[in-house]
């Protein structure tokens, strides 16, 4: 008895467990989850994090450095500095030698004038330190989009789906009214075998449907970094989402929205603005590129503690400090070119990413455009769409009453059937469509 309980208490909790495990999972959850998971906005991230290092690492270069040295040195023998006098029958040491060196220096150094290339780096360093954010951002707009397809994906296999199932709810109800009009001799053979094909193409489209399902569910899953095996229920809706798209207007004010989207594209879309930083960066590296036409100029001074300090004559075994300090000057009087060539290369560089820019914004201009049309599009369709699922419904419902009062036929029916089933395949395509135009068209505008 205790036994039956048990196995029992575990055919009850089973159920509640599988319930239990099937996440919810909101559209905003979603995207979140998959930023956070994401090795590419990662790799986007430490980019933008290195060019942020880079940046500060040439701005140091415009600051003194500093720097320590020490050092021993073990000298072979040689013999002192001596000196004879007629006056002394023994030599003289002037100097004794010493074989045993020891040095500490402590050295600062200051660039005065760099014919402006270390001004120039640093601001190029700036420029592309603030490209890679606006590359970061890029990436980021384009992974959410990703998301928001992976995500609606999954919502319109899982409802095509459940429109194949209630299709074939529906044939299988008509082809019972069908078997009984053949019992009673009232139909024959082929309007049955008609039938039970219809209901046996519906059962393949279930089977699509449901491998469609799988598919979206798992690319949903591996997109956002969720296990491949996690069940989960959508809990944003299209209705919802297309319920907050903005209701078109009329002619004159649609052709207003269009110069303000693409106003708006061309100011706010990261990789336009990215595309100006590196244009700013090009052009402080020419400058950079032209610093080797001018001096250079540095200061310099140093500390020297040593034992025994050169500078101390006659020579002493300690330590012994003392000091320099100096400007020092350089300049490349012939270099073969080298400078005209790296200007020339900056040059190239230049033109090179203004025309990455343009042909950025005409992309840019192409894609609000296309967004905009496939938008109105879009809400065209799911009105028109809405209107044809009422129609296709009750012309099935028509025509199956007069079917059961044998007035109409059973291809009648069967056709009935499949323009319901277009006409909801129809409009669950037009609302995933419609909530996809409009993050296309955000994305487009940079959002």
């Amino acid at each position: 008895m205790r036994k039956s309980a048990c196995i029992m208490l575990v055919l009850l909790l089973v159920p509640l467990a599988a319930r239990a495990q099937k996440r919810p999972l909101s559209l905003d959850e979603a995207i979140a989850a998959g930023i956070e998971a994401s090795p590419a906005l990662h790799a986007s991230r430490m980019k933008a994090e290195s060019s942020s290092a880079k940046a500060r690492e040439l701005a140091a270069g415009r600051l003194p450095s500093l720097k320590l040295g020490a050092g021993y040195s073990r000298l072979s023998e040689v013999p002192p500095f001596e000196v004879t006098l007629p006056i002394s029958p023994n030599p003289i040491v002037v100097s004794q030698n010493y074989f045993n060196n020891w040095n500490l220096r402590l050295g600062v150094q200051q660039p005065l004038f760099t014919g402006f290339r270390l001004e120039a780096g640093t601001e190029s360093a700036r420029m592309l330190e603030r490209s890679a954010g606006m590359d970061l951002e890029k990436d980021r707009s384009e992974f959410v989009y990703a998301v928001k397809n992976a995500y609606w994906g999954l919502a319109r296999a899982r409802e095509f789906d459940a429109v194949v199932g209630e299709t074939i709810g529906q044939v299988r109800e008509h082809l019972k009214d069908v078997r009984a009009f053949f019992d009673q001799g009232l139909l024959t053979k082929d309007e049955v075998l008609r039938a039970e094909l219809q209901l046996s193409n519906a059962g393949l489209m279930a089977i699509d449907a449901r491998n469609a399902v799988e598919n979206a569910r798992t690319s949903l899953l591996t997109l956002i970094g969720l296990p491949v095996d996690t069940e989960i229920e959508l809990t944003t809706s299209a209705e919802s989402q297309a319920s907050r798209v903005p209701a078109a207007g009329a002619d004159g004010e649609d052709a207003a929205t269009a110069t303000t989207l693409l106003e708006a594209a061309l100011a706010g879309r990261p990789e336009l603005r990215s595309a100006d930083f590196r244009i700013k960066a090009s052009e402080a590296g020419l400058k950079a590129a032209r610093a080797g036409w001018y001096p250079q100029v540095s200061l310099a001074g140093n500390y020297y503690y040593l034992r025994p300090n050169p500078r101390l004559m006659p020579a002493r075994d300690k330590f012994y400090g003392t000091w320099d300090i100096g400007i020092a000057l350089s300049f490349d009087i012939w270099n073969w070119g080298q400078t005209r060539s790296q200007a020339e290369q900056a040059k190239a560089q230049l033109a090179q990413a203004r025309d990455a820019r343009k042909l950025l914004e005409d992309q840019a201009v192409l894609e609000v455009t296309q967004s905009r049309l496939a938008l109105a599009q879009a809400r065209d369709k799911i009105r028109v769409a809405g209107e044809a699922v009422g129609q296709a419904d009750e012309n099935l419902r028509m025509v199956t009453e007069r079917f059961r009062q044998g007035v109409a036929l059973n291809a009648d029916v069967l056709d009935a059937e499949v323009f319901l089933l277009q006409a909801r395949t129809a409009r669950v395509q037009a609302a995933i469509d419609l909530v996809l135009a409009q993050a296309r068209l955000e994305k487009a505008l940079g959002n």
